[in-house]
């Protein structure tokens, strides 16, 4: 069972102690940029689990231009011709990038394999190829984190119950997830199939009990932070330069030019 709803974390508690990480989270960043680090982080588990929210808390402060996310739709024609791993490659972090993959490589031990998108042999290839794979990624020096969020069943059928109910919220339920409620087991026995091939010390899988979002957010986030040896390396903070005295300068007129309507006014 993963999680303990009967603890639920207050949300005071989340909030102050997750805006004291996001603010390492900012220091992580300015490591990574500066030192030319690149870190890849990987988020994978069933759906409903607490990835996205996650994954959203991490880059909420962050330069996306540093900081980006990669969440890959199915692949081409062309790319089902690829070696497997080729279209993940051109995601992988240059000098002073840090990469999110929401979903990864390991779509197919997982929705492939249950789904049988993929056949017997290409899903043994890669049980044989992730390891290798990942261990050229660590020995060219790229940092590589792993997590597997973890909800129960009655936590994931009552998260997909709230998105149904609410139109905000209701595209992020697919067919495949409708799929995946009857197919629990078999999501199961894939996953630990995977994780006996997959969990190697170079790159070891980590698991987040996630039946408590807040809980899990923070407690994946303080992993990150705890396992990386960044350090503080922010810039000066600069002074505010002294606005110039004016030269003349008019605003046109405001009938030359197309304003938003102020809706707010109605309100």
């Amino acid at each position: 069972m993963a999680g303990n709803k009967a603890e639920k974390l207050p949300r005071k508690t989340y909030e102050k102690e997750l805006l004291r990480l996001q603010m390492e989270l900012v220091k992580l960043q300015e490591w990574v940029r500066t030192e030319g680090a690149r870190l890849i982080v990987v988020f994978e588990g069933r759906d409903a689990a607490g990835k996205g929210g996650t994954i959203k808390r991490v880059t909420e402060h962050l330069n996306p231009r540093v900081a980006r996310i990669a969440a890959l739709p199915k692949p081409t024609e062309r790319e089902r011709t690829q070696w497997y791993f080729q279209r993940y490659i051109e995601h992988l972090p240059a000098a002073g990038e840090i990469v999110l993959f929401d979903r990864s490589w390991y779509n197919r031990a997982g929705v492939e394999h249950v789904m049988g998108f993929c056949s017997k042999e290409e899903y043994q290839r890669f049980l044989h190829q992730c390891p290798l794979f990942e261990r050229m990624l660590v020995e060219d020096g790229i940092l590589l984190r792993k997590y597997w969020f973890s909800v129960s069943d009655e936590e994931q059928q009552e998260r997909f119950r709230r998105r149904l109910e609410d139109p905000l919220r209701r595209w992020k339920l697919s067919p495949m997830d409708m799929e995946s409620i009857t197919r629990w087991e078999d999501y199961s026995r894939a996953k630990d199939e995977m994780m006996v091939h997959t969990d190697i010390t170079e790159a070891p899988w980590y698991v987040v009990e996630s039946d408590d979002k807040r809980r899990a957010r923070l407690n994946m986030i303080a992993h990150l932070l705890g396992s990386l040896p960044y350090q503080d390396v922010s810039p000066p903070v600069p002074d505010l330069p002294k606005r110039p005295e004016s030269t003349g300068y008019r605003r046109p007129p405001r009938d030359l030019q197309n304003y938003v309507p102020d809706h707010a006014a109605n309100l």
